[in-house]
């Protein structure tokens, strides 16, 4: 589609979630779950059903279910006197009913902070859930087959007596008729409850579209909010429990898995499986939303509902009725569905339902990209938590909406071999199978879409965007933390007061996350004794803090670091300068500094910048961080493309930029800066002689000339030999030059071809280990002499600065002259020049520079910094870990520079997270119960275990047996 129609509706602002599902019962779990890929189904556990009275491997077995894997939530403390609910009446309630308000009440106070809404937003603000019928509703009908039961019995030739006592036990078995039991079993009064408990005087109901039942009320919502019915909706979906009937009826379809796992759009599909979950929404108009100051997740810009008419089946997809939903979507959102870069799809794991989807989609949003890039991520959630049958769209949306406000492209699980049927080679779709950030540029908002389809032929499908302000504002503690580590630093007078704190902070149940703010807040660097741990969890900090305490205790005068993230100094800070060293070319990777950019605002925003840098017509942040592909063909091509100098070079100043903004954001100035080979104009960069669209400029321009240079065939040799061993290689040979001295035992030859075979030769015969680069031209030699008459004007036409501190050259391994015109004449030379890599390190130690921290992809230069120096005092690191953690990574050098003494400001790496620390719960009695999605039994039953407790959101007293 390329028209762009005009929106049909205003928007409508997210402002509130709130989600109890399998593994957490808060947003911020649910969100790191995603983030992490965490895969929450399991086996049916004893407290829901037992698999010995209802599973059997036959699909054909009467009564029986073939599947015994699902997603299944956790008990949630339920207070029954805080929530009106007198204690004796919860056999008699649904917990559909009892954990709604449960959600809804996480639902207000997300939206509207710890003060209740005023009572005239009350008056106008409704609740319109997605429900099915009740498990209590099922329950209490058993009861009405007595006569059934007792008529068996006696027509078997059980005597009056005996039958009337065996149906007393059958009916001891459900619970009694109470006056509270009809209300409690009812649909429509889980959201009577929650709109009578918190008076909220709009509309309240429940619908029923089957699967699609929360985008049935989500749409129901917005019309409320769009006819002026309403100020303020809570909708979403409701259902909690996977019992034996709805297995047995998803048996029957058949829709299951029979392996049990939810694999959508995999080639090793076989059905989905079942999950539990409550979620909702809290909807407001947009300009009231911004006239409130609310905080605004995402915004729903239109939503298309269709029916599939008179389709094959009353059960089965029906192209066309989802491509009117996708259709009248984009007409009611206004643009275009080009833009969109997320589908959080239906995505069952069911063939003929993941084939009639991506058949509708692909009509829709067109079978081929223009610049032939896959620009729409497709994922499900359903592979995580199951299929949560109506709370599904809310699930959905709830997923879609984070992922927009922390600008993260989720993971989808179980997708190893996509299903060749689905055409995703040629679409332009790309399954989201691990997860990345989101780099947008300024021409539009994020963009992301959510389906939901249910039994009946009824579709729905929502326009969701990403919500950018008018005019932008400081960053709000909004996002949730994910990040694989946290930094904790501490600081004391003392070796014993260090120690004690050290105590302190393992007794310390605070979330880590919490934990490395404070701390970091609260760190000064001119204390005498400074310590700090990088760790991934709260075992591994305590772990780490009693070893630290042990070596103190031992030596409390004595530094010393750990190759996990310890480092400890007394005394004053060191005055020892510190470097920055900028990589060059070989040390990019696909996916480099990943999880800063996920993890670090400041890092996406630095790539934000740059999204509208392309290189023929591709995206560079699409070559840097490529899209997931399904085999390792695939995956070298990526690579390759990265590997070509034009993609290369942009890409390390790309990176770059991104580490320069989280240290100036911090604070943090070395005492020098260098690089090697085109690290050297990042290092100019980080000096302050040019901006950052000067450097992308130059970048440009020095891979697209050294390209065009390539063409003139050049070949490499790495050398491991002396200085003058690689020197006397070369005396002799014609065009064949020593282009990197990098290290006492490494170098590197370049030249012609028939020169470096030449030297190859020489050096087999001197039995010095050689290795061919994979290059396509003779870097550093003057063989490039053609690429620098195109250098020169390149250089000219932009501005230069003196730098602001030293920057030392590769080629004189000595600090840059201060003229902008002998700048210029050395960036000019450089192409041609010899790196003298291992003569500029000296020079720097021999300068005063003792802790050399590498800010570029790899950690190449940090090994040939140990190697240079070997002996001499220093300390060489790298801010990123191939391989491994970035973020991590990045965490231990800012932790060093702390420890060093360096002062650094680590507020502005905390302004966009909210704190993790769960707030105080509203006022409760003390009494609480445990519920999940069975609801109590009320007669004796066999279990074997029960599911763990999730992490809660609120806090509460310890819980008693329900009465």
């Amino acid at each position: 589609m390329s028209e762009r129609p005009r929106p049909s509706q205003p928007p409508i602002a997210v402002i509130g979630l709130s989600t109890l599902v399998p593994g957490s019962s808060d947003v911020a779990g649910f969100w790191r779950d995603m983030v992490h890929a965490r895969d929450l189904i399991r086996d049916v556990p004893d407290t829901h059903w037992l698999v010995s009275d209802h599973y059997s491997s036959d699909p054909t077995a009467p009564d029986k279910t073939y599947a015994k894997r699902g997603a299944f939530m956790s008990p949630v403390a339920f207070d029954p006197l805080a929530f009106g609910t007198p204690p004796s009446t919860i056999d008699a309630t649904d917990t559909a009913q009892l954990l709604s308000l449960i959600a809804a009440e996480r639902v207000l106070r997300d939206a509207c902070g710890e003060q209740p809404p005023s009572e005239q937003l009350r008056e106008r603000t409704g609740i319109i859930l997605g429900a099915s019928p009740t498990e209590l509703a099922f329950r209490m009908s058993f009861r009405s087959q007595r006569p059934t039961w007792r008529r068996v019995m006696l027509d078997g030739g059980v005597d009056e007596a005996k039958a009337d006592e065996l149906c007393d036990a059958i009916s001891a078995s459900y619970p009694v008729w109470k006056e509270s039991s009809f209300p409690g079993m009812l649909t429509n009064v889980i959201a009577g409850r929650v709109a009578r408990h918190f008076d909220l005087h709009g509309s309240n109901y429940t619908t029923d579209a089957a699967c699609a039942s929360s985008l049935s009320a989500m749409s129901a919502a917005i019309d409320e909010l769009t006819l002026g019915r309403a100020d303020m909706m809570i909708t979403g979906g409701v259902d909690p429990l996977c019992d034996a009937f709805g297995f047995t009826c998803f048996s029957k379809t058949p829709a299951l898995s029979p392996t049990g796992e939810c694999r959508p759009f995999s080639a090793d599909a076989d059905g989905t499986l079942l999950g539990e979950a409550v979620a909702m929404v809290m909807l407001k108009r947009l300009e009231d939303a911004e006239r409130d100051g609310d905080r605004i997740y995402a915004v729903v810009r239109g939503i298309g509902t269709s029916s599939d008419g008179r389709g094959s089946s009353i059960y089965a997809p029906a192209v066309a009725g989802q491509v009117r939903a996708l259709r009248r979507a984009y007409a009611s959102a206004g643009y275009s569905p080009d833009t969109v870069e997320l589908i959080e799809a239906h995505g069952t794991g069911t063939k003929a339902g993941d084939t009639a989807e991506v058949t509708a989609l692909s009509e829709v949003f067109g079978n081929e990209d223009p610049a032939g890039i896959a620009r729409c991520a497709l994922g499900s959630v359903k592979s995580q938590l199951g299929h949560t049958r109506t709370a599904a769209g809310a699930v959905g949306m709830a997923k879609a909406a984070l992922a927009l406000h922390h600008k993260i492209l989720p993971p989808t699980l179980k997708a190893e071999r996509l299903d060749p049927a689905l055409g995703f080679d040629d679409g332009p779709f790309y399954l989201s199978t691990r997860t990345r950030p989101w780099i947008r540029g300024t021409d539009h908002p994020r963009r992301a879409s959510i389906s939901s389809f249910g039994f009946g032929g009824t579709n729905f499908h929502v326009a969701l965007e990403e919500y950018r302000a008018a005019v932008p504002a400081p960053a709000k503690e909004s996002l949730t933390r994910s990040a694989p580590s946290e930094l904790v630093l501490l600081s004391a007078e003392s070796g014993p007061a260090l120690t004690k704190a050290l105590d302190a902070l393992t007794a310390d149940d605070a979330p880590l996350a919490d934990l490395g703010r404070r701390t970091q807040l609260a760190f000064d660097a001119a204390a005498p004794h400074r310590l700090c741990v990088v760790a991934r969890d709260r075992d591994d900090l305590r772990t780490q803090a009693l070893d630290a305490r042990r070596r103190i205790d031992a030596a409390p005068t004595s530094a010393f670091h750990t190759p996990a993230g310890v480092r400890y100094a007394c005394g004053p800070a060191t005055t020892d300068k510190i470097a920055l060293l900028f990589p060059g070319q070989g040390s990019q990777y696909p996916d480099m500094g990943v999880d800063v950019v996920m993890h670090q605002p400041l890092a996406l925003a630095a790539w934000d910048r740059q999204a509208g840098f392309t290189i023929d017509a591709r995206p560079l942040h699409r070559t840097v961080f490529p899209p997931p592909v399904a085999d390792k063909a695939k995956e070298r091509e990526q690579a390759d493309r990265l590997k070509a100098t034009e993609c290369a070079q942009p890409a390390l100043a790309a990176h770059a930029l991104m580490i320069q903004e989280i240290l100036g954001a911090v604070g943090f100035e070395p005492d020098c800066v260098a690089g090697h080979s085109f690290g050297e104009l990042s290092a100019l960069f980080a000096a302050g002689v040019y901006d950052e669209q000067t450097l992308m400029d130059l970048a440009r321009a020095r891979g697209e000339l050294l390209r065009d240079a390539g063409k003139v065939a050049g070949a490499m040799l790495a050398v491991n030999a002396s200085a003058k061993e690689a020197d006397d290689l070369v005396r002799g040979v014609r065009r064949v030059w020593v282009a990197n001295y990098n290290s006492p035992t490494q170098h590197v030859l370049s030249g012609t071809e028939s020169a470096i075979a030449k030297v190859e030769k020489r050096a087999e015969e001197q039995k010095l280990q050689t290795q061919r680069l994979a290059v396509s031209c003779a870097f550093h030699s003057p063989l490039l002499q053609s690429a620098t008459t195109g250098w020169r004007p390149a250089l000219e036409r932009h501005d230069f600065a003196a730098p602001r501190m030293p920057v030392y050259g590769n080629a004189a391994a000595k600090p840059y002259p201060s003229s902008a015109p002998r700048i210029r004449t050395v960036l000019h030379d450089h192409i041609t020049s010899s790196v003298r890599f291992a003569d500029m390190i000296r020079t720097m130690h021999d300068d005063g520079v003792r802790t050399f921290v590498e800010v570029g992809p790899g950690t190449v230069l940090t090994g040939l910094v140990g190697r240079i120096l070997a002996d001499r005092p220093h300390v060489a690191l790298s801010a990123d870990h191939p391989g491994g953690s970035g973020i991590t990574a990045l965490h231990k050098v800012l932790g060093a520079l702390a420890v060093a003494g360096r002062s650094l400001d680590f507020a502005p790496l905390w302004a966009s997270f909210t704190s993790t620390t769960p707030s105080p719960s509203p006022t409760r009695t003390g009494m609480t119960i445990p519920i999940s999605g069975p609801n109590p039994d009320v007669g004796p039953r066999e279990t074997t275990h029960a599911p763990p407790p999730a992490p809660e959101a609120n806090t509460g007293s310890p819980a008693v047996a329900p009465t």
